[in-house]
């Protein structure tokens, strides 16, 4: 199994908007940080926002934050968004499936069963669990500056 580089990068920008809650961040910042396509992020940015997981201010002044608290965001729920544009096999597509086995074929069960047990595992992952505590994270992509020596409470889980 991949993730789509949409799925990956509907993670980066929630990741990214966590470590910085609070703050107005710019699409483009997060292109920068995430190594990323600043076009690829922007379609990514507008599917979260009308999924009602961020919301955006326009203008000068503007820019993408949070629109609910990342401990409510459920990162199957995320997944599941951009995952389920594109069937995982060609059995699983009902307009285009061309497959002689379709009818007869257990495998198709097994793959659904185990499909269901990756997103009832990631459902249970919240954005807090992915960014709380998580210093490697944190100074990746905070936009605020850092003072040497200053202390942060940080995991290394």
């Amino acid at each position: 199994m991949r993730l789509t580089t949409r799925t990956n990068l509907a993670a980066r920008v929630l990741m990214f908007c966590a470590t910085n809650d609070g703050q107005l961040v710019r699409t483009s910042d997060i292109a920068n940080r995430c190594n990323a396509s600043i076009n690829h992020v922007a379609r990514v940015v507008q599917q979260l926002q009308v999924e009602g997981y961020l919301e955006t201010l326009r203008g000068r002044t503007g820019g993408i934050r949070l629109a609910k608290p990342a401990s409510r965001i459920s990162i199957g729920e995320v997944f599941r968004i951009f995952e389920t544009e594109i069937p995982f096999a060609e059995c699983f597509d009902t307009e285009r499936n061309t497959c002689p086995l379709a009818d007869t074929c257990r495998l198709r069960s097994y793959v659904s069963r185990a499909l269901e047990a990756f997103y009832h595992e990631l459902d249970m992952v919240t954005l807090d669990d992915l960014v709380v505590g998580n210093c490697g994270l944190m100074e990746l992509l905070s936009m605020k500056p850092t003072f040497p020596g200053a202390f942060a409470e940080c995991s290394t889980q």
